[in-house]
This record gives structure tokens, sequence and C-alpha cells, in this order.
């Protein structure tokens, strides 16, 4: 999808909403881990003054991102119409090494070949997928993002940082074509792509719908002219050949993975030939609510998908008051390996209580993503590297919901290979609220490693305890180890 939906966040109004604290940053150890793992803290003061310290990061001793028990965390790594002129590759590495450092171990990219509006264009418009920003059309040289140069640093510097790159890959439609006459149409259609600046996938009327394959396919965007997958041509340059478009990204540009746009367009087969010829992970961006539809693409199309349903529960959950809806059925709940989460994208801006959400996607099943504008500019930063640590480090095993209600919910990761797992407290509330909850954990000491509450409670030896949380907020229990 193309059109972003746009909130005005108010600095009042954020802050209003997240549980403030007083915080410097100092790099110690962690007397909670080996005594050579390096560990970032911050120390906050606590509702009622008192001190704590959370652990907002963990590196490796070469500060790279290592893989951890909970999985990775992506960071969508733009939003829509970022700043033009040629210099976002070289934003987005200026950053890497403090996202592998906060725990991130995937950055999602914009589509990024040449597109229609040249220097101008979010990449949506695909003209010349060969043209990375080295080649003098649609009226510029470099794409709005950058040159190939500065594309394969930034590929090569996430690489060094053991963070995979994925691709923003737009199949559905093609844009900027030179106009020619169409027999199948008895007209001039803009689908003259035999000029494209690289010389390799040319393309024509013969390989948009309508054509000899038939009149259309399952969807078009736009008006834009309709890549027809059934064209023998189409399926050589996109995933059959070796030196073809995923090829060549994934053995050339070294992409590790696709991001999939708009696959309501076209069959899921589309996507399954893809992965089986070129491999790497890859997610679609199915924009629908419905679970058994996403379920269905997703086995179709052997591939992840943007588990929709999930961030519409969270809208109406967190910004509805009604937490009990988060019992709902959700695609990371069918199947947390083909399930992606989310927050916000460059499309879509509707849940107000982020953090809340975050703190959801971030202690649950599937494969969380942060929004660049969330992390970088709009949320608190530290409080997002918590929820990353605690991800990576304590959400293992599967879920059991343990409570829920309007204002309160309450979940249980139940740990695996021999971590302990957590437990996720979130208050939609104005107060704060105490509860009663059985854990995985017999006579043990836990504590909130958000640092919310000061409490240190030791479970009973039928492995229950009490806990708490701050009003419109979240804590999360794990064993104090």
């Amino acid at each position: 999808m193309k059109k972003p939906i746009f909130k005005i966040y108010l600095l009042t109004a954020l802050l209003a909403g997240l549980y403030s604290c007083n915080s410097s940053e100092d790099e110690i150890k962690n007397s909670n881990t080996s005594s050579t793992t390096p560990f970032k803290v911050i120390n906050v003061t606590t509702h009622d003054g008192r001190p704590f310290s959370l652990g907002i990061s963990k590196t490796s001793l070469t500060g790279k991102y290592v893989d951890n028990p909970g999985g990775g965390v992506m960071m969508q790594a733009f939003y829509w119409d970022v700043p033009a002129g040629g210099n976002w590759w070289d934003t987005i590495a200026s950053k890497i090494t403090d996202w592998g450092n906060a725990g991130i171990g995937s950055i999602w990219l914009p589509p990024a070949s040449k597109a229609q509006n040249g220097a101008y264009s979010m990449g949506y418009d695909p003209t010349d997928y060969f043209d990375f920003g080295d080649y003098n059309q649609n009226g510029s040289l470099e794409t709005r993002f950058g040159s190939k140069t500065e594309l394969v640093n930034l590929i090569t510097k996430a690489h060094s940082e053991n963070i995979k790159v994925f691709a923003d890959i737009v199949i559905n439609h093609n844009s900027g074509g030179a106009s020619e006459s169409n027999p199948f149409t008895g007209t001039n259609t803009w689908t003259d792509f035999t000029g494209v600046a690289s010389g390799k996938f040319k393309r024509n009327y013969n390989d948009f719908y309508k054509n000899s394959y038939g009149n259309n396919d399952e969807g078009a965007f736009g008006g834009f002219p309709d890549l027809c997958h059934a064209s023998p041509n189409v399926q050589d340059w996109l995933w059959l050949r070796a030196d073809g478009v995923g090829k060549y990204y994934k053995n050339t540009m070294k992409f590790d993975g696709w991001r999939f746009d708009y696959v309501k367009g076209f069959g899921p087969w589309v996507v399954n030939a893809w992965n089986a010829n070129v491999g790497g992970f890859s997610v679609g961006e199915y924009w629908d609510s419905n679970v058994n539809t996403l379920e269905w693409w997703a086995n179709n199309a052997n591939s992840s998908v943007f588990d929709f349903a999930c961030y519409y529960k969270m809208n109406d959950a967190f910004d509805g008051n009604n937490l009990a809806l988060l019992n709902d059925d959700m695609m990371w709940k069918r199947n947390p390996f083909k399930a992606v989460t989310f927050v916000t994208n460059h499309d879509t801006d509707e849940i107000w209580n982020k953090m809340l959400a975050y703190a959801y996607i971030l202690t649950h099943e599937g494969y969380p993503t942060i929004f660049y504008r969330d992390y970088e500019e709009w949320l608190d930063k530290n409080k997002l590297n918590n929820l990353i640590w605690i991800h990576n480090n304590k959400a293992t095993g599967t879920t059991s919901i343990l409570y829920s209600d309007n204002d309160e919910y309450v979940a249980r990761r139940n740990g695996y290979n021999g971590n302990p797992g957590l437990v996720v407290y979130i208050n939609n509330s104005d107060y704060w609220q105490e509860r009663w909850i059985q854990t995985n954990w017999s006579n043990t000491q836990i504590k909130d490693f958000t640092g919310n509450s000061n409490w240190y409670p030791t479970t009973q030896g039928d492995k229950w305890v009490k806990i708490q949380c701050p009003p419109k907020g979240y804590s999360v229990w794990s064993i104090n180890q």
C-alpha cells in the first residue's frame, strides 16, 4: 500500500501517556549475567522515590548483534516521505551499530530501485528494478534514498553488525513506461519498458494485463500497469534467471529477505515460486483483518504475513479500553512462525496507546517490528530498548492468557529450553492495579524487568504470586537472576 495515514503527535499527550522516570545511562557489568557480558542499564526513580536499575540492551563482546532466546526484532527503517536529497541510506547506516547494540536483528528498507518520480519517489512506482541510483533516468541519477554505492555500503555495514537486510519488493505493478500501441486494449498504454537504462527486464504490453494470458489477475492498483506473472518473460526475470531480480538482489546486492508489497494484487503462488527459487526470509503485506485469510495466504505463499488481525485487535483493545479483545484470534496465535507483528508502519498509524501495544508485541509470540519514527522520534527510546531486551532474553515459549477485562491483561510466556519465560501485565486504567496470578515458578523470587514496579515478590509453593502494574502502563516479571 502507498498512502500513509498521519496522526498529530502532541508532546504533552505522549508524556501523559508514558510512565515517566528520571534516568541516566551507565555502561556497567550486570550482576545478573555473566561477569564478562557488557550490559547497559538505566537507573530510574520508581513511583515511590526508590532507585531501580533495569537493563535496556545486551550486546556481545564484539558489539555486534547476536541471536537471543526470544528471537529477533525487525526495524522498519523508513517512513512515508523521508527527506529527499539522496541521504537516507547514509542516515540509516549511521544508526546500524546502535540498533544492533539495542537488539535489532534486521532492517526493512524501502523499495530501492528507480521509480517513475525519480529522486522524489518513495519507490512504490517502480520503473527499472536494476537501477539503484546509478543510471540517469526518470529525471535523476540517485534515487530519493541515495546511490547504489551508498546502498551497498549500508548493506555491508548491517552485515558487519550481524543485522539482516530485507528489501521491499513491488511486483504487482510498474510505472514510468513509454506509450505504445496495445492490440489487447485497442488503445495506447504506458507499458513499454524496453528502454530501461539498465537494459535488464525489458517488457511491453505482452507482460501486462490485459493480454494473451487473460484480462486481469487478483487485483490492480491505482491505475498502474498491472504486471502479468503468468508471462514467461516476467517469471524468468523476477525469480528464475540467475541474473534476474530476485537472485541479483540476493546474491549480488546481498539482501537477506523480502517484504512483498500489495500481495492482494496477485496469487500467493507468485511469492511461493519466488521463495522456492530465490530463498531468503519473506513477509507479505496482505491488508486484511480476517485471520483465516491471513493464514490461507501465508500457507499458500509459504511466507510470513503481517498480522493485521493483531494490529486491529490492539487498536480496539488499547484505544477502545477493552483489553478482553486480546483474547480474540490473531495470526500469531495460529502460527507464530509466520506472523510479523507491528504497531505502526508507513501506511497506517491508528493506535494511540503505542507503548502498551509495543509491550504486547515485544512480550508475545511472532516476529515484532518497530517503526522508525516511533523509535527515533516519537516514543521513549530507553523504554523501547528495555522491551527489546526483554523480548530477546525472556520472551520464550508458548503463551497462556491468565486474566483479561476492560482495563487489565495478564499473560504468561511459558519458557523454553531452560529459559524461564515471563509474565506481562498491561494496565489501561488510571490507577495502580494488583493481581494474584499463577506462574511456572515455585518458591522463587521474581522482579519487574521494566523497573515500573519495585516489588521483589516470592512465589508460593503452588506458584501463585501477587504482582502489580502502573496506570496506563505495563510490567514484565521473571525470575530475579
